[in-house]
């Protein structure tokens, strides 16, 4: 067991899935983090709800932690559009004195280069993939999905008009933290949108560039240490086992990256 700390940690995870008691989004990660001394609580947002809708529901899950916990303020570690929900509710929803940091994972702070090449296309072909996307998302549990407006946030246009509604707060420590395939052959799960996205982007992890993520005390782009290099869904441990066995530069186990994350944060402080 790890020395304590300071504050419990909220995860909130990104688009498409949702926490559950059976099917865990962060995978081995939150175990890993239990036995390095921190109490940990999930989001449980929608998975594919609003930014707006999501940040209201996560102010409201920040409010029942702090009550139940009797802290006074939480660490917050968010993946992909997790980032942008929670960032909403520091900013726009004044939850600012109960939060104390901000770890963001793969969020698309500055948009998707790709996403606005992708709302090229006519409008009734994206809204009819996103319909069917809610229907299956609602019978999944979420209770307000809204994939069409949701990928619109993805512009660049649009995360410019969010970054400046939603400025950083004065008190919360913020950091980020950007990844990469080594290859668009590194994780099939990714192969597509992968493909995509280096054709009109760049290097990536299957869905963003680190042009995309960056954002406040940027900490890096993080690497495996094998050929194979860490997808969007390495990042949250969606295989349930290491990435490789060799040693050396870069990680070969995304847990220990999440560990690093939290000795960081207690040597901050937090």
């Amino acid at each position: 067991m790890g020395e304590k700390l300071k504050y419990p940690v909220l995860l909130v995870h990104g688009m498409g899935y949702r926490d559950s008691k059976y099917i865990n989004y962060w995978g081995r990660i939150p175990a890993k983090l239990e036995e390095n001394g921190c109490k940990v609580y999930y989001g449980n947002q929608d998975s594919n709800g609003t930014v707006e809708s999501n940040g209201a529901f996560l102010a409201d899950k920040i409010r029942e932690i702090i009550e139940e916990t009797g802290a006074a303020k939480l660490n917050v570690i968010a993946h992909s559009k997790g980032g942008l929900d929670i960032r909403y509710a520091i900013s726009s929803l004044k939850m600012s004195g109960y939060i104390a940091s901000l770890t963001t994972i793969s969020t698309p702070h500055h948009g998707s280069l790709t996403v606005d090449k992708l709302l090229r296309l006519p409008a009734f072909m994206i809204k009819f993939v996103a319909c069917c996307g809610d229907v299956w998302l609602r019978i999944c549990g979420d209770r307000n999905p809204n994939t069409y407006e949701v990928f619109k946030t993805f512009t660049t246009e649009a995360a410019e008009a969010f970054n400046r509604n939603n400025p950083d707060e004065p008190g919360v420590y913020y950091q980020s933290y950007a990844f990469i395939m080594k290859h668009v052959w590194s994780d099939l799960f990714m192969l597509v949108p992968g493909t995509v996205v280096k054709l009109f982007e760049g290097p990536n992890d299957g869905l963003l560039t680190p042009r995309a993520v960056m954002w406040t005390n940027f900490r890096g782009i993080v690497t495996g240490n094998s050929g194979r290099g860490v997808s969007h869904c390495d990042e949250v441990d969606m295989r349930r086992r290491k990435l490789t066995n060799k040693q050396g530069g870069g990680i070969s186990d995304i847990t220990d990256f999440y560990i690093g994350i939290i000795h960081d944060l207690r040597e901050r402080g937090f």
